[in-house]
């Protein structure tokens, strides 16, 4: 983890490294052989999972009209992915659904999270979409290929109801969500943004058999030689029949990330008080 210790680089790297991505993922999805999801269809009948998350969070320091905006890019991301169809041996790829979000397209500015700090740009928000799809994914069948973790841990947990490092961050279109079916099933992605909560589910032709059981271990927060702090984790699920006998425990991810906050203050109502 001391490999974690912060960089800083020059605007002109930055720009020719996010130039370079973005060609190097184009190529990639043109000749990486793969079968993209890319139809829809009415509902699907059997729902194998479902979640909501609210839309509006008490974020210290922030611009509330900024949580607005990422309200109206979540309704245009959600009108690109709402009722996609993955057939199997298809892969979802978040970005190359939703494309480059600018304003022409009527993105507006929202919450962007660079190098441990909280920034404005266009089309920011939308990680809130790619971290209810992965959690919602990992209820299910469905194969995660990409998922990418934050490489800072802005904000302290506040009433946290899942595991830390259960999200996957987002960035045009290098940092992707990619899910494949590898059942013989098809699945469906349903989603909605309320006047509160964004929700969404996925659908599938069949019954599903399997329920799961997300959960941590090795949970931890390591002060590193360099002076901050990096937090740990280990996600694994547990795969269950529906009469509740277990059928595998299964490694899912290791996070780790650098902590933009002072790990173990006294805060009431946070994670930090608690461990």
């Amino acid at each position: 983890m001391d490999s974690m210790k912060p960089v800083k680089r020059t605007k002109l790297r930055l720009l020719a490294g996010r130039i370079y991505y973005i060609l190097k993922r184009h190529c990639y999805w043109a000749f990486g052989g793969m079968r993209f999801a890319k139809s829809r269809s009415a509902k699907l009948k059997h729902e194998c999972f479902s979640h909501e998350t609210p839309l509006i969070r008490n974020l210290h320091d922030t611009d509330i009209a900024l949580q607005y905006n990422k309200i109206d890019n979540l309704k245009l991301a959600v009108q690109r992915l709402n009722k996609i169809v993955i057939n199997p041996g298809e892969t979802f790829s978040y970005w190359r659904l939703i494309g480059r979000p600018t304003y022409k397209k009527g993105y507006k500015d929202g919450i962007v999270l660079f190098c441990g700090t909280v920034q404005r740009g266009v089309g920011g928000g939308l990680c809130q979409l790619s971290n209810l799809i992965y959690w919602m994914t990992l209820h299910t069948p469905l194969t995660v290929v990409e998922r990418h973790r934050h490489s800072y841990d802005v904000f302290p947990d506040s009433d946290r109801t899942q595991p830390f490092g259960s999200g996957a961050t987002c960035v045009y279109n290098y940092r992707d969500l990619m899910i494949r079916n590898d059942t013989e099933h098809v699945f469906q992605l349903i989603l909605n943004v309320s006047n509160k909560y964004l929700s969404g589910s996925w659908y599938s032709d069949m019954p599903i058999h399997t329920k799961y059981e997300i959960y941590e271990i090795n949970h931890k927060m390591e002060r590193q030689y360099w002076g901050g702090y990096i937090r740990h984790n280990e996600l694994r699920r547990k795969i269950y029949t529906l009469d509740g006998d277990i059928i595998a425990d299964e490694f899912i991810t290791e996070n780790n990330a650098i902590m933009m906050y002072q790990p173990f203050i006294d805060c009431k109502g946070t994670q930090a008080d608690r461990l």
